[in-house]
């Protein structure tokens, strides 16, 4: 019934990256209660010692789990409090891209330069790239406005040496990988240095 629930997604032009982001929720779910007791759901949700926030995604899969389902249930509320996330310092964010592959390097450089999330990159093409001025048109997720940025000039060396290696035409995505591959390499990378280094700290930056 997972796939069922990914199916009506995919049917409700919901993104690919928020479909696998439901499915993961709900293998999480289901590893703990059973999906078709919404009771059971709701009072472990409940009773989970996690951020309302964490609270929140779960139900919002829940949800349109009981949606494609028609499973009826009363879907709960949690007070969410939002606050500024904590902005790492470059020095650390270099550290992590030094630690990286060539090609991954070039990846977390562009994160940086751009503040992008994880799947806007993922949606790049070289057409939307000035490969002169490392000028970058961004397709925003989340339905958020659409957006012009730079990249630095040593990412843009980068950049340029890369789409040369791949030999990438204009229609051709820049990185045709998914953004749950760019968060896994990305975790792997972070935790070994901070491992290596005995700072913990490093693990508190998130993608």
């Amino acid at each position: 019934k997972v796939f069922s629930t990914s199916w009506f997604m995919k049917k409700e032009a919901y993104a690919d990256s928020t479909i696998g982001a439901v499915a993961k929720r709900l293998r999480y779910l289901t590893r703990n209660c059973l999906l078709d007791q919404p009771e059971i759901v709701k009072g472990f949700i409940a009773e989970k010692t996690c951020s309302n926030a964490f609270k929140e995604t779960l139900v919002e899969a829940y949800d349109l789990y009981c949606q494609a389902n028609n499973i009826m249930w009363k879907k709960p509320f949690f007070d969410r409090y939002d606050k500024l996330p904590k902005i790492p310092s470059e020095e650390k964010l270099n550290m992590i891209i030094a630690r990286s592959s060539k090609e991954f390097a070039l990846v977390l450089s562009m994160m940086r330069d751009l503040g992008t999330r994880p799947v806007e990159l993922t949606w790049l093409k070289i057409r939307d790239i000035d490969l002169e001025k490392g000028i970058v048109t961004i397709t925003s997720a989340k339905h958020c406005v659409g957006r012009t940025l730079k990249v630095k000039s040593q990412t843009l060396v980068m950049l340029n040496a890369y789409v040369l290696r791949k030999k990438l035409s204009q229609n051709d995505r820049l990185f045709p990988v998914d953004s749950s591959s760019l968060s896994e390499g990305y975790r792997r990378v972070r935790n070994k240095l901070a491992d290596n280094l005995s700072d913990m700290s490093l693990k508190s930056i998130r993608l």
